[in-house]
């Protein structure tokens, strides 16, 4: 039954559309269970009923034009339930109603299953038998799957406004696919569908007859790829920070590291033709991403395996097909990636939608940067169909409405025209310093990873970089990258940035995070050998880095140190001893090298209890309130089913927050936040009332939280968290944060108008 299901499965998501989809569930269904009859309904709001959609085994005339009333019936009875029905001799239930219009005689056996998204029951599946039988648990389970799977379907069709025109219409109401905000703002435009060029899964394994042309093949498709990189590096330079265009430089290094060519050329040289070789060397690469634990990371896999396909595009065309764009441009696709995004040109992209992804996608950040709105994570979104269709894009909440009414329209274009307003406000404020209306000033800091080189931002807005990851020059090689070439690598980073500030992270690596070459296998590996535990077990890996950054600080004095993942004091005192050495060393070697702040990241919850005894060690504290969000919730953020329990407004984090602030302060130490909170102009406001010194966040927060800064006073933002803290879920302390900007006419930083 497995087999049929996938089959089933495959045959209705190929659909397309809903009446097609509808009516090969019930056919194909009717088949798999050898049953007489089998129905799909679905939910009318608008008239309070549950209309029939598609049959097999009824009379095709009554397709919807039957209906049965809400809570009336076995199919009323399995919506209210929403669980499955199943009764051997349904006429002797008391809630079942004959329904002569499609003339059905008496069936007995009965199965229904309710269709669920989101907590709405959008319909039920139904299969009937003459004779009296009692279904099978596999066949229950069956229908319920497939019931999951149509919903979707369903979901994308209400929202494509599919269903206006057909069994259910005239729904209540402003309709919108649900995703999840990946870049603020509000767009309206038309539908090009980004479609992915070449497919590498496709691809079979096949024996090469010439291998040094395979091999010349190959590597002039990467030296093409490589030359269409640049040139959309270079047209967005003028669109985005270099921090933030920097990460094509990180493509372009995947591009010319050891393992991704050399390990593609050892596989055609042992006998596969070069897409073969391709298709596995790229999978072995994206699957290093993928099971990492570091959101920002494991959305690097995406990036892998769209080079692959660029990569693989070459290798069957000298010239891959062009693109008209519109004017208004919406990129939609199943996943949109970075240089599919820089291929539209800049003036003519007005938002992003993607089926897969979230807000730490590369195109996501990419988006931020450029003030693009993106909507991500839009599971049910019908990519192939929305070519050219009308698309309001809501960056705020992560929605796509299709087809959009006129009312939904007016009130997104004039939402459009406020945001106007309010970014040029922003913008007025460049060049202003980051302090309260009492005179505090809140420094605030970028986050920066995946940086090959960096240049100079050109701007005072912010005050240096409050989290450098430094883990790429690992991932991309086939070693550990030599002393020297890390010393070039952060050499870049402090003197594009001096004299500002730049903390730059320990490598993090590691259980979730294993190096190509330094595999590690586990079973938990969000518990497990990871970050500072890694370099305490390998003093050498973590010597050479330490090494590598204070050589790379020479004549700049602007490097701090920070340790991730810190759990105890005994790793603090250690790794103090190990940094210790390596200064030593380098004094004794010749090198006019210094001591460096040092600071530890406060990610684990027991780091929160230690603060006082940590804070007596080192430099500064900072808060990565993303891990440490997840591990007081115990919740993945990246779970589907539990991602909207994830809050880092929850009371819990704000609360453990103002223990880790006053904990530092009985050292005088200076607490940083940099995670997605210190971003957050919501959050801005109550991390001002909590005392912290600095704010790291990506640049396209920047501003934002500068006009929340400049809007309020200290004294003002300790009367409102003094308020939070006492609240009791985070949906409230939410509303209590909306109102509080609402007030200030700060609104639309959070929302779509003012």
């Amino acid at each position: 039954m497995l087999e049929t299901l996938h089959r089933i499965v495959k045959e209705v998501s190929a659909a397309p559309d809903l009446h097609k989809a509808l009516s090969l569930i019930v056919s194909l269904v009717k088949q798999a269970i050898r049953c007489d009859v089998c129905s799909v309904y679905l939910t009318d709001p608008d008239a309070r009923a549950y209309v029939l959609a598609a049959t097999d085994g009824l009379r095709q005339e009554a397709v919807g034009k039957v209906s049965l009333p809400l809570g009336r019936g076995l199919v009323g009875l399995v919506a209210e339930r929403s669980e499955p029905l199943n009764l051997s001799d349904a006429p002797t239930h008391p809630r079942y109603l004959h329904v002569t219009e499609t003339e059905e005689i008496h069936y007995h056996g009965f199965l229904g299953v309710p269709i669920i998204q989101n907590r709405k029951v959008l319909g039920v599946l139904v299969v009937r038998q003459e004779v009296e039988r009692e279904f099978s648990d596999d066949e229950v389970t069956f229908l319920f799957t497939l019931g999951a799977q149509l919903a979707g379907a369903i979901t994308a069709a209400q929202a494509s406004g599919e269903l206006d025109n057909g069994v259910v219409g005239r729904q209540r109401g402003a309709r919108y696919l649900a995703g999840r905000p990946g870049s603020p703002g509000v767009s309206i435009g038309r539908g090009v569908v980004a479609f992915r060029l070449a497919d590498l899964a496709a691809i079979p394994d096949r024996a090469v007859n010439d291998v040094d042309a395979e091999v010349a093949a190959f590597r002039a498709a990467v030296g093409a790829v490589e030359d269409d990189l640049r040139r959309l590096k270079s047209r967005l330079a003028a669109e985005i920070p270099a921090e933030d265009n920097a990460l094509f430089d990180a493509l372009l290094l995947m591009l010319g590291s050891d393992t991704l060519v050399t390990q593609t050329v050892a596989l055609i040289e042992q006998g596969q033709w070069a897409p073969g070789a391709l298709r596995q060397s790229i999978d072995a690469h994206a699957q290093v991403f993928e099971s990492m634990e570091d959101v920002y990371l494991r959305e690097r896999a995406s990036d892998v395996r769209d080079l692959g396909r660029r990569i693989l595009t070459h290798l069957q065309s000298d010239s891959p097909p062009t693109i008209d764009y519109p004017a208004d441009t919406i990129l939609v696709g199943e996943e949109v990636s970075a240089v599919q995004l820089a291929e539209v040109p800049a003036d003519r992209l007005v938002g992003i939608v993607s089926a897969d992804g979230s807000s730490s996608s590369h195109v996501a950040i990419l988006a931020r940067a450029m003030g693009v709105p993106a909507v991500m994570g839009a599971t049910n979104l019908p990519a192939g169909r929305m070519e050219d269709r009308e698309l309001v894009i809501d960056g705020y909440r992560g929605r796509v409405y299709i087809s959009p009414a006129p009312s939904v329209r007016a009130e997104y274009e004039r939402f459009a025209e406020e945001e106007r307003e309010l970014t040029a406000e922003a913008e007025s404020l460049r060049g202003l310093p980051a302090e309260s209306t009492d005179g505090v000033a809140f420094p605030l800091l970028l986050n920066t990873g995946l940086i090959n080189e960096t240049a100079q931002l050109g701007n005072d807005d912010f005050a240096g970089i409050g989290l450098y990851r430094t883990e790429l020059p690992f991932m991309v090689r086939d070693r550990f990258p030599a002393e020297s070439v890390q010393v070039m690598n952060y050499r870049r980073a402090l003197e594009a940035f001096a004299p500002r500030p730049v903390i730059l992270r320990t490598l993090d690596i590691g259980g979730d995070k294993p190096l190509p070459y330094f595999p590690i296998d586990e079973q938990n590996p969000f518990l497990g050998w990871r970050g500072v535990r890694v370099s305490l077990a390998h003093p050498e890996i973590f010597l050479t880095q330490v090494r590598a950054m204070l050589r790379a600080a020479v004549d700049l004095n602007n490097l701090q140190i920070m340790l991730p993942m810190i759990s105890s004091v005994a790793e603090v005192d250690e790794l103090k001893m190990l940094i210790k050495r390596a200064h030593d060393e380098l004094l004794e070697e010749g090198y006019a090298v210094s001591m460096p702040h040092i600071g530890v990241m406060i990610e684990v919850p027991s780091a929160v209890y230690l603060v006082e005894e940590l804070s007596r060690r080192v430099d500064f504290v900072s808060v990565g309130t993303n891990d440490l969000t997840q591990y007081l919730l115990a919740v993945d953020r990246n779970n589907a089913r539990v991602a909207e329990i994830y809050d880092d407004l929850h009371p819990a984090v704000l609360r453990a927050l103002e223990q880790v602030i006053r904990g530092a302060r009985v050292f005088n130490r200076p607490v940083g936040v940099c995670g997605e909170l210190a971003g957050n102009p919501m959050a801005t406001v109550l991390l001002m009332g909590l005392g912290v010194d600095s704010l790291s966040m990506s640049a396209g927060s920047l501003m934002k939280v500068k006009w929340v800064v400049r809007s309020f006073s200290v004294s003002r933002a300790r009367q409102l968290l003094h308020a939070a803290l006492r609240m009791e879920d985070a949906q409230q302390v939410r509303r209590f944060m909306e109102g509080a900007l609402d007030d200030m006419g700060l609104g639309g930083l959070f929302r779509p108008g003012r």
